[in-house]
């Protein structure tokens, strides 16, 4: 399935189908034992992202694209520590939530919502990006795409998450496809690090940048694992304050696999 067809079935589903169900999880409001954990697996992976970023003082006003932004809480938290934050999602109906739910708190401007496609060029250009679990839906080769069109567009650092190749989600893609086509939501594409890490290598696009940090988040039935991959100039920068350590992401790494 190509780009444009999973992106179509994906905004509808999020548009249409799971609205409500994503308004509740993403709410303080009672949710199942199973949503529990999805809920808290996403709040670890959220506070794991922002601090990867290291926003303080010396970053204050720095730009993000949040990238399948859902319903705005990762750019509240990106925007409550300085941050610029355009955040974008296929769903004009989770976008006018995020909207509604912005608290008071957050100065004017701070946060530009918008519903498109969060490869869309006429975005702009950022300092950062971060994708949570707005790629796991989409093929390893679609994914190392969409880093390669937005890359000539971040200046620092591109963070992602992907869906970890397991027995679990294996099971879990082949159980969804029991169900009517009507009922059942955008599978989750679970990916092998080596895979990913060998198209990411391979990406004329790429070229230069560095996989800098690496790790998976499982609470219950959430299980998400995150890449930060950081640009020629950060990964510079950062050898040179010793700051961070940078890893090519050529697939004889040793300490990533």
């Amino acid at each position: 399935m190509d780009y444009l067809e999973r992106r179509r079935r994906i905004g509808h589903y999020f548009d249409r189908t799971a609205v409500q169900a994503w308004a509740r999880l993403t709410s303080d409001a009672p949710v199942s034992g199973v949503r529990a954990t999805v809920r808290a697996g996403r709040a670890k992976m959220r506070g794991m992202l922002v601090s990867w970023l290291g926003l303080d003082d010396r970053f204050a006003d720095c730009s993000v694209l949040d990238a399948g932004c859902g319903t705005g809480l990762l750019a509240i938290d990106l925007a409550r520590l300085g941050a610029r934050v355009t955040a974008v999602d296929l769903s004009p109906n989770l976008v006018s939530l995020a909207h509604e739910r912005l608290p008071q708190d957050i100065p004017f401007g701070r946060i530009d919502f918008r519903s498109g496609d969060m490869l869309d060029a006429s975005l702009g250009e950022f300092d950062y990006l971060v994708a949570m679990d707005s790629l796991i839906h989409y093929a390893p080769e679609q994914v190392v795409s969409a880093l390669a069109q937005w890359a000539p567009r971040i200046r620092w650092a591109m963070s992602f998450t992907f869906a970890p190749s397991s027995p679990l989600l294996k099971a879990m893609f082949y159980v969804g496809r029991l169900f009517p086509k009507s009922d059942r939501s955008p599978a989750i594409v679970p990916t092998a690090f080596r895979q990913l890490q060998e198209l990411i290598a391979a990406e004329p696009a790429l070229a230069g940048w560095t996989l800098t940090r690496r790790e998976r988040v499982s609470k219950g039935f959430y299980t998400s694992e995150a890449i930060m991959l950081c640009s020629p100039s950060m990964t510079a920068r950062m050898s040179e304050a010793n700051k961070m350590p940078a890893e090519p992401v050529a697939p004889r790494l040793g300490s990533l696999t």
